[in-house]
This record gives structure tokens, sequence and C-alpha cells, in this order.
């Protein structure tokens, strides 16, 4: 299954962006501490190229401690970037995001040469909570749902600090199939563009061999760590669904239902502090997804060119956001 979700006015936000980082002096882009790689968005990092950038591990309280700190050496061996961890509703881990701008950008600051910074991330990442946090009040508005800023708009967190937020914005197309996964496990696209059983069966693989113990814990199945490795995906969420009393008719599990209460449990905190990617795995999954994307276009150049599809054409502009939903 492939995992895509890019609506219209995502294509609004990336022309804003395109726009408005010509005057930016620092991006920060807020991460899922839970998935940091999968939660980078690369078309943001062609957007921002150039300019000095903060990663924001938002939701570390729900990510394994262990591995955000291997995600956060990560990031800060990167040149012009620096990254820290935090919950963006904790006001004093939040105002240390302000220091780290400045030291981005040392020459900026006073009325002359205010800073300013564009905020950017997936949707649902935080940054509205963020920007709440910062600014002491309701100033942005939060939703525990994909794609709830809508238009770009300028704060200002002090005279000398201009805070730029945008929609959350997704790529036009996810070519790591593992990282689809983990934003769809999330709640970083809607919920019409994947299917939970799958979804499911997916966290299932990497809850079951990383955090056997948590998942024991949750739903007491009985298991030991070795068992739960061994026991294939779909067995699982039927016996976690039994369990927990997700039942159909004739006394069979309900797999939707079961699937829906897993994904739920990860994003709830319900099974513990859990992270679904190291930078080692994002690397090799990254890897993998180019060449598959390299070898896909080369297919499909080669049946262009012996006339099996018709020429690419580029579309006529659209002044108007598409509001058809992907399928």
């Amino acid at each position: 299954m492939s995992i895509q979700w890019f609506p219209g006015h995502m294509h609004l936000t990336r022309q804003a962006i395109a726009e408005r980082v010509k005057e930016i002096d620092v991006v920060i882009e807020m991460l899922d501490a839970r998935l940091p790689g999968s939660s980078a968005n690369p078309l943001m990092q062609q957007l921002t190229s150039g300019r000095p950038t903060l990663k924001v591990l938002n939701k570390q309280d729900m990510a394994d401690p262990a591995r955000t700190a291997l995600w956060l050496a990560h990031y800060n061996a990167q040149p012009d970037t620096r990254a820290i961890a935090l919950d963006a509703s904790v006001t004093a881990p939040a105002r240390a995001l302000i220091d780290a701008c400045f030291e981005l950008a040392p020459r900026r600051g006073g009325m002359v040469k205010p800073m300013r910074v564009l905020i950017c991330g997936i949707p649902n990442v935080g940054k509205s909570t963020l920007i709440n946090t910062l600014k002491g009040k309701r100033a942005a508005k939060t939703g525990d749902e994909a794609g709830v800023t809508r238009t770009e708009a300028r704060i200002a967190l002090a005279d000398d600090f201009y805070l730029y937020d945008t929609p959350g914005m997704l790529w036009p197309r996810i070519f790591v199939p593992e990282s689809g996964y983990n934003l769809a496990a999330s709640g970083a696209v809607g919920k019409n563009a994947y299917d939970e059983e799958e979804v499911a069966y997916e966290l299932i693989a990497k809850l079951k061999t990383d955090y056997p113990a948590l998942m024991e814990a949750r739903y007491q199945l009985g298991l030991s760590p070795e068992a739960w490795a061994q026991t294939h995906d779909d067995e699982l969420v039927d016996a976690i669904g039994r369990k927990r009393g997700a039942l159909a008719g004739g006394g069979r599990v309900n797999m939707q239902k079961a699937a829906e209460l897993v994904i739920a449990d990860f994003r709830a905190l319900h099974i513990g502090r859990i992270t679904l990617e190291t930078p080692e795995q994002f690397a090799r999954w990254l890897k993998a997804g180019k060449q598959a994307d390299a070898e896909r276009a080369a297919r499909k150049k080669k049946l262009r060119e012996d006339g099996h599809i018709s020429p690419e054409r580029k579309p006529k502009p659209d002044k108007r956001p598409s509001t058809r939903k992907p399928r």
C-alpha cells in the first residue's frame, strides 16, 4: 500500500514558503520525536536550502529517550543546524529555541535587524501548541488532527523577533514506504489516505521487535519477548482484539476495530514512550526508497521512449486549491 496525502492547501503552502524564505534568517522545522526522519520533509529541505535550521524534536515526552539522544546527535553533527528536544506545552524548554535562533544568526536582533524565523513542519506535529506556549496565549488554532492550520500568520514574540507560521505540509509523493506507515500511525495524514489494518500490522511489526516488554505490559497476552517477536503480526492484532473485546458476530475479532485500538494506544502513550526509527534505520529506508524511485522513473522513461505511454504534459495552473479527496 502506498500512503499519499497532499490536499490542495499544501500546494499553496509550498508556494508561500518559497516566497517567504527569501527574507528569512532561521528556519525552525518541527519534527515528531517518535519519527524524526520520517517527519523531516525533504521538500522543505529544498525550499529552505542555505538557511540555518533549528530542528525541534517535539513530543519528546512521548518518545524513547535513548533514541531521542541518537537523533539529536545526528542532527547536531550537520552544518548550520542545531537540534533540541522538547514538549511544546512546557514553557522553559520552548523558550530555549529563541536563544538557539540567535546562536544560528548572531548578527540579527534589535529593531534595525529583527530576527525573522519561519516555523514549518508536517501536519499535527505540534507547531500551533508551541506557538501558543511561546506567546503565552492562544495565538494559533490547535487540534489533534492533520491540517488544522490553513494560512500563513506572522507572530511577534518580541519587538525584534518575528515568527512566521505556516500550515503543515507533507510532500507530494512519499517514496519511503516505512515513512508512510509511520506518518499514518502518528496521525500526520488524513484518515482517508490509509488503511488502518495495514498500518496496525506495520506498527505491530516494529513494536513486537523493539518494545516487546511494553507491548506485554499493555496487552497482557502472556508472551515472552521472544514469543512476541516470532508471532505473526495479524495473529497479534487478533489476540489483542480478542483480549480487549473488539469482537464481531459469532465471537470473531473485528480486525478493523482492533487495528484502530492499537493505533490509538500508540498515539495516546498507553503503550509507553516509543520511537519508531533510529538514524541508521531511516538511512537504510531512505537509500532503498531512492533506489526504487530511480528505477521506477527509469522504467517510466523507457516506456515513454518506446511509445507505450503518452508524453507528460504540464498541467494548466489552477487558481483555486483542489478540494478533491485523495483516493
